[in-house]
Parts: structure tokens; sequence; C-alpha cells
């Protein structure tokens, strides 16, 4: 327990000197975030693995049945969804903006697509939400991607998690 303890102070420390103040906002809603236009979520990303492949930071309805659900099942059932996808930077940190329907409470995720394959490959590609407890082997929980959005633009931030040996996903060290 101890452990877990650490890992998550670590990774939220991580999180909050490794994106350089006033990086560049990534995405084709950068101007909601730039503009403090809301409701828009600018998520400071660090602890990517490499510059290879695509980032896509998705927006769910924070629901159980919603969350990670597929864009055509979310689309049958009139749900709002919402990707943005910007290429992976080479300085292995980024900040991206994605706008949101209104405010509330909505879920979050970011993949590390690497091998371009636009479908999650468990053992090369990234994960992350905004609480930064460690994913470990299980699937992610609704609780650790779940963000309260206001009017204007909130702030999260996100350390990415890679497939770590046995103990399953956590951040690079």
């Amino acid at each position: 327990m101890a452990a877990r303890g650490l890992t998550i102070a670590l990774a939220a420390a991580l999180a909050t000197v490794a994106v350089p103040a006033g990086a560049q906002v990534l995405g084709p809603d950068a101007a909601a975030c730039n503009g403090g236009e809301g409701p828009a979520i600018r998520a400071s990303i660090t602890g990517l693995k490499d510059a290879q492949g695509t980032l896509k930071l998705e927006l769910y309805p924070a629901t159980e049945e919603d969350f990670l659900a597929g864009d055509d099942e979310l689309a049958a059932r009139g749900r709002p969804f919402r990707r943005i996808t910007v290429a992976a930077p080479a300085s292995r940190s980024a900040v991206i903006c994605i706008r949101v329907p209104h405010p509330g409470r909505w879920a979050l995720f970011l993949g590390h697509d690497r091998d371009g394959k636009r479908k999650f490959n468990f053992w090369s590609d990234g994960a992350g939400f905004p609480s930064n407890r460690r994913i470990g082997r299980a699937r992610p929980k609704l609780a650790d991607a779940v963000i309260d959005v206001g009017n204007g633009v909130t702030n999260t931030q996100i350390v990415e998690q890679y497939l770590r040996g046995l103990g399953g996903f956590g951040p690079l060290k």
C-alpha cells in the first residue's frame, strides 16, 4: 500500500513540473483553451515513452455504460463523444485542448497509439487518465477518468502509463 501511495505521489510530482509553462496547445480545439472559451479541457500530458505515432484524447459521458464504448455504439445511443488526435511530440510532453458539449461530469482518456493501427495494442500503446492512479492489469475504472468541467477551461494533468512487466501498466521511470 505504501508503494502505491509513493507511485501516485511521484506521478503527481512529475505532472506538475514536466510540461513547460506556456507550452503550445495542440489540436483543432486549441483556440477554445487559448481564448479561455469554454467549456473545454486543457490536458497537460507528461511521461510519453517516445514520439512514435499519435496521441488521442477522448471525451465520454461519465457513466459505466458509456465509458470506453465504441464510437458507433455511442452514436447509436445518441451519446456525446469527442476525440482529438495529434502527432506524438518529440518533447515527450504535450498540452491538448478538447471542447466539451456542456459543463458537467465527463470521463477523459488519453491513448498513445504508438503503432498507428488506431486500435489499442496492450503490448506497446500507452494510456492515461486524470486521476493518475496506476492502472495495473485491470480494466481502467470510470472513477479514475472522471473530471468535473465548468463553464470555462478546466485544467488537468495526465501522466501516461505503459505496460511495465507483470505488474501491468504504470508510469515510466
